[in-house]
């Protein structure tokens, strides 16, 4: 493991070459839809493929750690923040027509493509103008809502590997699951997705996305920072419904709270730390599983330094 004063003469090597925005001991509250987490060491936006390259071959060189984060959402950094550098892709938006496929940036934001496609006349891609993560992110959790996920539009996916090598896998090679691809396992950072999109009405796109976040505002607290949903379905159930019948709705520690308007969902009240999210989803655990005998997983990735503060 690196020292704390290795890590620092790192930073300063890496950044001699490095293109894109660097910054130091950056909030990432700044980064996370729940507004929650400490600094990390360095946030670096790289500016492109081959700076990222870079990136990660001096991150592999000096043995720093690196962390990867999209829009924010399903994440918890921890309050102690985050040892190494935190990569940004939102420099990686370009976007180009194949036929029917759309070959877009892992940095480019899930609502705005729904949005984007949609007003080009194709279909595929309605179901997720309400999730607020980046491609990247819902590629590697086949994020979905409403029936749908991301398996059912992705072709391929290129990226980098942690040597800072070019990988690249077919739909098949993704072992696409309920919210799980084989990314999760691997410590690979995805740059470019083509995604298979059919011709459609783009009135009919357009209402079926109306009625999408038109249900999506009756149903989740949009007024609070939230991660989006806490804890994975299980087999033929509601998390959410397990989580009220467990008489957790409106349970609250420190400033995070469980919504009243959705069970699985954890609300910032303005000043909650990680260290109130894990307590809260831990009670939740133990509840689920004394009242209906079923044992709740996390959908929410937990990242960062270790120790009290979460």
């Amino acid at each position: 493991m690196t020292t704390h004063e290795g890590l620092e003469r790192a930073y300063q090597q890496i950044q001699n070459s490095f293109r894109g925005p660097w910054r130091v001991n950056e909030s990432m509250a700044l980064h996370t839809t729940w507004r929650i987490g400490g600094p990390a060491d360095v946030l670096a936006i790289p500016e492109d493929d081959d700076d990222l390259a870079y990136l990660i071959k001096q991150c592999h060189h000096y043995d720093v750690p690196w962390t990867v984060i999209g829009a924010g959402s399903n994440v918890l950094v921890s309050d102690l923040g985050i040892e190494g550098i935190v990569i940004k892709l939102s420099k990686f938006c370009h976007k180009e027509w194949q036929n029917h496929q759309l070959i877009v940036g892992a940095g480019l934001s899930l609502p705005y493509l729904s949005r984007y496609s949609a007003k080009k006349g194709f279909k595929g891609l309605e179901f997720a103008v309400a999730i607020p993560a980046s491609l990247g992110g819902s590629v590697v959790m086949n994020a979905g809502a409403h029936g749908q996920s991301m398996d059912l539009v992705v072709a391929w996916i290129d990226g980098i590997d942690e040597q800072g090598h070019s990988i690249h896998y077919d739909k098949a090679e993704l072992d696409f699951s309920y919210r799980y691809s084989r990314l999760q396992k691997e410590k690979v950072l995805v740059t470019r997705i083509a995604l298979d999109l059919q011709p459609y009405s783009i009135e009919a796109l357009t209402a079926t996305m109306e009625e999408v976040l038109q249900k999506r505002k009756a149903t989740q607290p949009l007024q609070w920072p939230n991660a989006g949903s806490i804890f994975l379905n299980p087999p033929g159930q509601s998390a959410g419904r397990l989580i009220e019948s467990a008489g957790m709705k409106g349970f609250t520690v420190g400033g995070a709270q469980v919504s009243t308007v959705h069970a699985n969902f954890i609300i910032n009240q303005g000043h909650a730390k990680a260290e109130d999210v894990l307590k809260i989803m831990e009670e939740i655990r133990q509840r689920v599983k004394t009242t209906c005998g079923i044992e709740l997983e996390s959908e929410v990735r937990v990242i960062g330094r270790t120790g009290e503060a979460g």
